[in-house]
């Protein structure tokens, strides 16, 4: 081994434990913006030493388009970042999420059609050939995401629509086998194969309902690690096998975690077809949901000793993270309120969207609780509120066995004393399930926009 090959290993390595440590990071909102700049970091190294690597031998012009790339990317990726809406975070995940698998899927192509994928085995071929079926899968899969979080599309439903996905997901094995099989070349086999790959990415996710995007993202996440680890094997580069790894395996648990906290299994979601009537009205419980004015809400917050809030999906598309905050504090420094918030695990569109918002609010953390950390307290609490969730409140999940979502785990919050819900309209939640919780006896409906409604509610706290 030269001097400069142990170099690049030796910063492979060190970008490999940057990323590692940055992902542990990410797991408490308080260090994950330290662990984002660690694994950032990670990867700087090691696209820097890749260029310098010794086997690379490109002329000026391979360079420069190099870095031409790089800097469209990195700038684009800023501006989109520094503009973009927490209520659009979601879409912008699966948007560059998808990025990354199409990467994968045209390193895959360069790979098989320079012929270089051949000279390194029949390991290193299939593995580069699945790492281009499955990057071009979450590549398209991902931009249909990114539509039915953006209300760009429905979710259109073709007759047989699993046995057509079936016999596609066979024909694009058929030819990958045929690519392993045959001798270097064979460009005609590989177009077609990553054309059909791209199109099982669309007909997989168009079918699955709005409600369950949020799994789907994750699991597409997944899939883009797999897919840059495995042409990580393809290209003999350690930093692509270890970050595409470690990417892949915690997409992995995230996606099994969130589904488990649906009650929901991944083929459920990929085949069920579940929220496919994204905010419908619904079929469900008969009554009539009882409404209050800000000023009598902000009355009984004001006279509770605890209260409980559950942020969802709609504080999020009102923005109202920041005025319900200032109310909090008011209700903790003039009555003197012990208020707590409750997040569930699928609360709004991605995981750890609640918190996000909370924490850009200025909430410290020590308020913020899980599900099995905060249910038992709900039957104790003088009140709770809900800004804008649905499902994961609905009390239907514990006692109706017709509903499509019982035996999913939710927040207690029907268990406290009373119950305020904030929502703007009497519609049902992205599921098209309707909400048994908003025609409880002890429930009361404050109807308007989340953020006006806050500020209505710091309002009425003042003139008590």
């Amino acid at each position: 081994m030269s001097f400069w090959e142990f170099i690049v290993d030796a910063v492979y390595f060190i970008a490999a434990i940057l990323f590692i440590l940055g992902l542990k990071r990410m797991g408490s909102p308080k260090t994950a913006p330290r662990g984002i700049k660690q694994a950032g970091l990670g990867m700087l190294l090691a696209a820097i030493v890749t260029l310098w690597h010794p086997d690379m031998q490109a002329g000026f012009g391979i360079y420069f388009l190099m870095l031409l790339a790089i800097a469209i990317g990195g700038i684009g990726s800023w501006v989109v970042g520094q503009r973009v809406q927490m209520t659009a975070m979601p879409q912008m995940v699966a948007i560059f999420n998808g990025m990354g698998g199409g990467a994968a899927a045209a390193i895959a192509l360069i790979e098989l059609y320079s012929h270089s994928a051949w000279h390194h085995g029949g390991t290193v071929l299939t593995l580069a050939v699945l790492g281009g079926l499955i990057g071009g899968v979450s590549f398209t899969g991902s931009m249909i995401a990114w539509a039915k979080l953006e209300n760009r599309m429905g979710t259109p439903r073709l007759p047989s629509q699993h046995w057509i996905n079936a016999a596609v997901l066979v024909v694009a094995l058929l030819i990958g086998l045929i690519i392993i099989l045959s001798s270097p070349g064979a460009p005609f086999w590989v177009t077609l194969f990553m054309l059909v790959a791209l199109a099982l990415g669309v007909l997989v996710t168009n079918p699955i309902g709005g409600a369950d995007m949020p799994v789907v993202i994750a699991l597409y996440n997944a899939l883009t690690g797999l897919a840059v680890a495995f042409e990580g094997f393809a290209m003999q580069n350690p930093a692509m096998i270890v970050a595409g790894t470690v990417v892949g395996a915690a997409g992995s648990l995230l996606t099994f975690l969130m589904a488990q906290a649906m009650n929901r299994s991944i083929t459920n979601v990929l085949f069920a077809g579940f929220g496919v009537e994204d905010g419908a009205e619904a079929e469900g419980p008969e009554g009539e949901m009882k409404s209050v004015e800000p000023f009598d809400a902000a009355a009984s917050f004001a006279y509770a000793d605890s209260l409980i809030i559950v942020p969802g999906y709609g504080m999020a598309v009102a923005q109202a993270q920041h005025k319900l905050w200032e109310f909090v504090q008011m209700l903790q420094k003039e009555h003197d309120v012990d208020v707590k918030f409750a997040i569930h695990p699928v609360a709004g569109r991605m995981p750890g969207h609640m918190n996000v918002l909370l924490a850009e609010a200025g909430v410290p953390y020590d308020l913020i609780h899980d599900l099995d950390e905060i249910n038992p307290e709900f039957p104790n609490a003088d009140a709770a509120l809900v800004i804008g969730a649905n499902d994961v409140v609905n009390p239907s999940a514990r006692t109706d066995q017709s509903s499509p979502i019982y035996g999913m785990p939710i927040l207690d919050v029907d268990k406290a004393r009373e119950t305020y819900v904030i929502k703007r309209g009497r519609g049902a939640g992205f599921s098209g399930v309707q909400n048994a919780l908003f025609f409880g006896d002890n429930t009361r409906m404050v109807f308007g926009d989340a953020k006006q409604v806050c500020a209505d509610l710091a309002a009425g706290l003042k003139e008590l």
